[in-house]
Order: structure tokens, then C-alpha cells, then sequence
């Protein structure tokens, strides 16, 4: 429909993945998509979000061997922990990730919650926290 506007717009304003500052100082992406100005749609939102999980969930999956072992809840409080702080801050938990490892979900929370991560983020952290412990959602 528009493949020969789509080649002449990649050409032309190129494809960039990382945000930069367009010749008028606007922060762009993409395709010289002016976030600054446009912002994104909440369907691109959210298809950004679905990305980033799956992303998440393939790098817990290659970093623990248990990720995999895990029910779909405490898998899922694994990908908000890592969507929150990244890998290389989620992998300093050694005691809370070994209590993990061994399905101790009790002291795992405990661990998690004893942190200074836990006091920056407040209520998130009770309540991802409360999901390893139960396995449930609040």
C-alpha cells in the first residue's frame, strides 16, 4: 500500500532505534517520529510493554535455571523485579534469588523486602513481595 513512501522515508529521515535530537533539537526515534511533540499511542504502549516482557522473560529464562520451574505468578513478580531494577541489580539478591532457586518463597520475600530497593519503591514492593510469598495476585 505505501512500500515505495516507507523506503523513500527510511531513506530519507533513516531508521533510528535509540532516541537522538532531530536538525530542529526535537527528541526523535524510529523514523523521525517527534516523541517529543507526539508522544506514542497507547497501542504502541502497550506493544512496547509486550516487547519488553517477553524480552524479560527470555533473559530470566537464560540467567536462571529455575526461572522456568516457577509458577505463572512468582514468573511474572521475576519479570516485574528485572522490568524494575535490570539484570545486573536484580542478580545482587544472591540470598533472595537461592530462596528462590529452592522454592523457600517465604524467605525469598523476606530478602527482596529487606532492601533498599524495597524502600525506594514502597508499595510496589509489598506487593510484588506479597505475590512471591502467596503465589497470588492482591
Amino acid at each position: 500500500m505505501h512500500d515505495e513512501l516507507i523506503k523513500q522515508l527510511k531513506r530519507h529521515e533513516g531508521v533510528r532505534l535509540k532516541p537522538y535530537k532531530c536538525t530542529a533539537g526535537k527528541l526523535t526515534i524510529g523514523v523521525g517520529r517527534n516523541i517529543e511533540d507526539n508522544g506514542i499511542s497507547m497501542d504502541e504502549a502497550e506493544r512496547m510493554l509486550l516487547s519488553d516482557i517477553i524480552n524479560s522473560e527470555k533473559e530470566l529464562g537464560n540467567a536462571f535455571s529455575w526461572y522456568q520451574h516457577l509458577d505463572q505468578i512468582r514468573q511474572d513478580a521475576m519479570v516485574n523485579l528485572h522490568f524494575n531494577m535490570g539484570m545486573p541489580t536484580l542478580k545482587k539478591f544472591k540470598k533472595a534469588l537461592a530462596y528462590m532457586a529452592i522454592k523457600d518463597y517465604d524467605n525469598a520475600a523476606s530478602e527482596f523486602y529487606d532492601s533498599r530497593w524495597a524502600k525506594m519503591v514502597g508499595d510496589r514492593a509489598v506487593e510484588v513481595c506479597k505475590q512471591i510469598r502467596t503465589g497470588e495476585y492482591q
